[in-house]
């Protein structure tokens, strides 16, 4: 049996854990959290993740919430699959990554995405859309310049690691319906990431376990 436990939801931003466990080569339980009927806010798995968000991994009777945290976990319990870089510099590289996709672009995102956290008032609501729609479109074309700068690596370089399995997600958010944006068009370099990462296994075997059927861009 294994120790190890993913709360995720089809789609969220736990699709990263999901992607680095399945890269590990980790054997692990996943559970599904129905987000759209409020599981996450439900007595049971507010006893697991108190912030009633995923992803969650139980760790034994240990929880580890945030994909940051996450991401480093799996790939320093698992060393063998090299998902984190070995050298200083790119160790920072990675965790600048990960806490700029977490604490930058998601939480822009999130104002798209869920308004109503952050105003009441239909206009209100309307212009905290409009400007979060401007400001991660500008984080979307920071990425893009950023990947540009070695359009045929990954995040950090030739080496594959957990923060390309975080770009992934918010590839995926901007062709999704909330932002619509013509990715391929757009973010052409990033897109080029994306269908490098759609060839991988594990990245395949994610997206099947969540159900989700993303065309290539």
């Amino acid at each position: 049996m294994a120790d190890l436990k993913l709360f995720y939801a089809p789609g969220a931003c736990s699709l990263a854990s999901h992607i680095a466990l399945e890269e590990a080569g980790a054997e692990f339980e996943a559970v599904r959290i129905d987000t759209a009927a409020g599981e996450q806010r439900s007595a049971d798995y507010l006893r697991i993740n108190p912030k009633g968000r995923v992803p969650a991994l139980a760790v034994g009777e240990t929880v580890i919430t945030e994909n940051p945290a996450i991401l480093r976990y799996v790939s320093q319990r698992f060393p063998e699959s090299v998902l984190w870089p070995s050298t200083l510099l790119e160790d920072a590289r990675c965790a600048e990554w990960l806490a700029f996709l977490a604490s930058g672009v998601h939480p822009i995102y999130a104002h798209v995405r869920r308004p109503e956290r952050y105003a009441t008032g239909d206009a209100a609501k309307a212009d905290v859309v409009e400007t979060a729609r401007r400001s991660t479109r500008e984080l979307f074309e920071m990425i893009e310049a950023r990947l540009a700068e070695r359009p045929d690596a990954w995040a950090l370089g030739e080496r594959y690691s957990v923060a390309d399995a975080y770009l992934f997600v918010f590839w995926q958010w901007g062709a999704g319906a909330v932002l619509g944006y013509d990715m391929a068009s757009d973010f052409p370099t990033w897109s080029q990431h994306a269908r490098r990462m759609l060839a991988r296994p594990a990245v395949g075997r994610a997206l099947a376990r969540e159900g989700l059927d993303i065309p290539t861009p």
